[in-house]
């Protein structure tokens, strides 16, 4: 019966993506027009219920690792994190930035530059370029990660913890038993989880296709056509299978690093043969700015003007995190095993977020920097084709061609890892959870995802695409606080039983619980001084 549950969410899955991209290949026109009214509709209409939805998951990710329950582990109490620290924010950054932050990095604060945020400044001045500043860390820091926290924390918990699979499906079985009518649904939750994975995956990966193949035409004069994108697809196509056969530990463990240490090797590079002074100025201000209008950023909601701005931006990334979550919280929670709620907490929703503000502090700094200071053109070149505008920020600097090819490099790369966590995690979500999916599984979503994203290519049907992506994310923001419910009530079941496992070992029943939480505390200080002493205690 399990086996036969898992071919039917395989099988329904791919059943809905064939036939979204078939009605996207045969009416691309109609399919794109009628996807961005629907995006528009909701993003006008619910814009407020993302913003407040998004700002709530912050405030509770706080809360929760900052409470009693934070020094519970993803796992056993007694095991340790499965990666190091670098190696586990190297996966976080390939699955959940990769493309976008190196395509967004520059292109962002120079779009802002020329179009602030809700018309509070006039364009292309230097508060137009604070601002840009400003938003762009907004756009790529904790508030988008914490979605992909959410998602990753639920499913960690359940899947080590509790030791039953890494499902939606699974997480939301407490509320789906207690209603009986409602358990034929289960497996559509996966189904849903799963569709909208593969259809961001795909529209990202034609992203990058495109600003690759803009990459090459500025750097070696090649044509941007069909035929180089195929090209670039097919050489991407091999790579991610080569790493998908290497596994988790071997492929895309590290891939990862190696995107971290190009990363740094590019930002260092920018930053010192940039205006280095400058560069610094703006990512102290930015940050300060950042920090200072943390509250009134995440919920201005434009009640009284216009809100176009925010739903082309702001709106827009807060509902495709969130359709993104079952897949970029399933690969975060993989790599997860043995830290703390607190460690996972602040590792996941601040590491990753400062490492991308760096990035677009640095880009986007030195873009700005030289479009204010000289007027070279970037803005310009921005807004006429945004894929090769970083290209062009390098013939400004030293060794252009050198910087170039890394970029391309930094991009495949980039590209090829979360392509390969994609299909690494969406066999698992067909695979009933398994932590280890066939082979072959992946390596069938791996040529479904490429196919999808040619046969988009061809129709030009991406734009609709990624609008379907992002309506997705309407109902599974209402499943996510269903999750959150049920993660709370699992949490403090947990509490109970350690407490009660610690009278247990006990001879005299401490008064209160206030006695049990302090004797609690006492037992985890042991813990951590001598595990091994404790630990054959607590099996006795």
């Amino acid at each position: 019966m399990a086996n036969l549950g898992r071919q039917r969410v395989f099988t329904v899955s791919a059943l809905i993506v064939f036939a979204l991209v078939a009605i996207g290949a045969a009416f691309p026109e109609r399919f794109g027009a009628g996807a961005e009214l629907a995006l528009t509709t909701i993003s006008r209409l619910f814009g407020w219920f993302y913003m407040f939805s998004v700002f709530g998951f912050v405030v509770f990710l706080l809360a929760l690792a900052l409470s009693k329950y934070g020094k519970i582990r993803l796992g056993p109490q007694d095991c340790r994190p499965s990666y190091s620290f670098f190696s586990w924010i190297s996966m976080l950054l390939a699955a959940g930035f990769g493309v976008g932050l190196v395509f967004y990095g520059m292109a962002e604060p120079m779009t802002h530059y020329l179009n602030p945020p809700y018309g509070m400044v006039e364009p292309q001045t230097n508060a137009s370029a604070r601002l840009a500043i400003q938003y762009s860390f907004f756009n790529w820091g904790i508030h988008q990660w914490a979605a992909f926290s959410v998602v990753g924390l639920i499913i960690a918990y359940f899947q080590f913890r509790k030791g039953q699979p890494g499902l939606v499906s699974t997480v939301m079985q407490p509320v789906i038993a207690k209603r009986p009518k409602l358990r034929s649904f289960a497996p559509a939750l996966d189904v849903f989880a799963v569709v909208a994975t593969v259809m961001g995956v795909a529209t990202s990966i034609g992203l990058a296709v495109l600003q690759i193949n803009g990459g090459l035409k500025a750097v070696f004069g090649v044509e941007e056509s069909m035929l180089w994108q195929f090209i670039i697809m097919g050489a991407m196509f091999v790579c991610y299978m080569a790493s998908a056969w290497g596994g988790l530990d071997k492929g895309i463990k590290r891939l990862s690093n190696l995107n971290m240490v190009v990363c740094f090797v590019l930002m260092f590079y920018v930053l010192f043969t940039g205006p280095t002074l400058a560069i610094l100025k703006t990512i102290t201000l930015g940050i300060g700015d950042y920090l200072q209008n943390f509250i009134g950023m995440s919920l201005h909601t434009s009640p009284y003007t216009g809100s176009e701005w925010a739903t082309s931006w702001t709106i827009f990334y807060w509902a495709w995190v969130i359709a993104w979550s079952p897949f970029v919280g399933t690969f975060v929670a993989r790599v997860s095993r043995g830290r703390t709620i607190k460690e996972y907490v602040f590792g996941v929703l601040f590491v990753p977020p400062l490492l991308a503000c760096l990035w677009i502090g640095i880009f986007g700094g030195a873009a700005l920097n030289m479009e204010l200071t000289g007027d070279v053109g970037l803005a310009a070149a921005t807004e006429q084709n945004i894929t090769g505008a970083l290209f062009q920020m390098f013939e400004l600097m030293p060794f252009t061609n050198v910087l170039s090819v890394v970029a391309l490099f930094l991009i495949f790369i980039f590209l090829v890892t979360s392509a390969d966590s994609a299909t690494y995690i969406v066999a698992q979500m067909t695979d009933g959870g398994s932590l280890n999916p066939p082979l072959a599984k992946r390596i069938t979503w791996g040529l479904l995802i490429a196919s999808i994203c040619l046969t988009l290519l061809v129709a030009g049907g991406l734009k609709g695409l990624q609008a379907a992506a992002v309506l997705s994310a309407l109902p599974f923001t209402f499943i996510l606080y269903g999750m959150v419910y049920v993660l709370i009530q699992e949490l403090r079941s947990d509490r109970k039983a350690m407490l009660m496992t610690l009278y247990r070992r006990h001879d005299e029943t401490p008064v209160g619980a206030d006695a049990f939480e302090a004797q609690l505390l006492a037992e985890e200080d042991r813990y951590r001084r001598a595990p091994n002493v404790v630990n054959r205690r607590i099996n006795t």
